[in-house]
């Protein structure tokens, strides 16, 4: 390469890096906007959402297409009724409204029961709630909502855009993980019965299923996602098949088994000074995010790790304490019969009762005698 083209080539760079610096100096970045106003003009239209519209409901056991629903632009009020219409119904379908409070404000969350989700008489199965760090899994439909502006000569309308749709899930999704939306509203519903089918197919009854109606706040915000734009109001509609019980400290205990605040299926990261009821050691960290619960400076790990020479009979075949014990029905020589123990002065520990001080618990002691 001659000097000639080395310059010129340097010459066009140099003016290229200017030209783009440039532009991106005169780009204006929006500031985030205030939750409480955003809230309170997305507020408006999920509830004038809820008044215009109507739900048609599939009933179709054993298929795919049980419990969808679809919703329509009400066009005949004495035969369409409002979703809204259905606010604490004392049937299914039934709307419900919650209250969340994050970013220093409180969010009304509405949401659609179609059916909370039924434990099979025969089988035993479902009529189980996730809490809100467990893994679900769910098929779903997402669509954002979005007002257009009144004219002299044309009304404000809202329209309801699809961005997602998963009919045959194959994977849980951790709540701890996804949307604020979705942990607050997944616990208030139940997982059904299933079959497994001889072509590897997988039939799911009686499972919960609704809708849930998402300011941005409890989604995705300035933030977006993908195809959603920032500052959408969500609707999902939902069926929740099945549950995965996460541990998201890997401590050995399941974090549904850390809601040591009275089991309302709700556990959270709250700001520094703030009293958290699911935080043993009132450390800032709530015990199902904490690899030591109590403070005693040895991991629950270690804790609930069953000392050397265990019984197998008496004791289970895992290296570790489950929280509870664990016996079938009918009984098995590899149940865990034995729970997480409480320490014991008298050399005999309590591995069953309810309400033992479990060792992982227990800071003056690590070991259970």
């Amino acid at each position: 390469m001659n000097k000639f083209k080395f310059y010129f080539i340097l010459l066009i760079t140099t003016l290229s890096i200017f030209s783009c610096s440039k532009n991106d100096n005169n780009e204006t970045v929006e500031p985030i906007r205030d939750y409480q106003t955003q809230y309170d003009a997305e507020i408006k239209i999920i509830e004038e959402y809820l008044k215009t519209n109507y739900i048609t409901v599939t009933n179709a056991p054993g298929q795919t297409s049980d419990q969808d629903v679809v919703i329509s632009k009400i066009t005949d009020a004495a035969n369409q009724p409002s979703i809204m219409s259905y606010l604490d119904a004392p049937t299914y379908p039934k709307l419900i409204k919650g209250k969340v409070n994050l970013h220093s404000i409180e969010y009304t969350l509405y949401y659609l029961v179609l059916r909370e989700g039924v434990k099979d008489a025969v089988t035993g199965l479902g009529g189980v709630s996730p809490c809100n760090v467990d893994g679900v899994l769910t098929s779903y439909r997402g669509t954002y909502l979005s007002q257009t502006t009144a004219t002299d000569t044309t009304p404000s309308t809202i329209t309801a855009t699809q961005f997602e749709e998963v009919v045959l899930p194959n994977d849980f999704l951790s709540l701890f993980s996804t949307i604020t939306g979705w942990g607050e509203t997944f616990p208030k519903f139940k997982t059904g019965s299933y079959v497994s089918n001889p072509n590897g197919t997988v039939t799911y009854n009686g499972f919960g299923a609704g809708v849930m109606f998402l300011p941005s706040g409890l989604a995705y915000y300035a933030s977006g996602s993908f195809s959603i734009p920032s500052y959408s109001p969500l609707v999902f509609s939902f069926k929740l098949y099945e549950i995965k019980r996460l541990d998201q400290d890997n401590d050995g205990i399941p974090s549904y088994q850390e809601d040591v605040s009275g089991g309302d299926g709700y556990m959270r990261i709250l700001g520094v000074g703030v009293d958290n009821p699911d935080d043993s050691d009132k450390d800032g960290i709530p015990d199902f995010y904490d690899v030591d619960d109590d403070g005693d400076n040895y991991t629950t790990r270690l804790e609930i790790t069953k000392p050397g020479g265990s019984n197998l009979l008496l004791d289970g075949p895992s290296a570790y304490y489950p929280f509870d014990p664990i016996v079938s029905n009918p009984p098995k020589a590899t149940d865990e019969k034995r729970g997480v123990p409480a320490y014991s002065a008298t050399g005999t520990p309590d591995y069953t009762s309810p309400g033992r001080k479990r060792i992982h618990l227990d800071k003056e002691h690590h070991t259970a005698n």
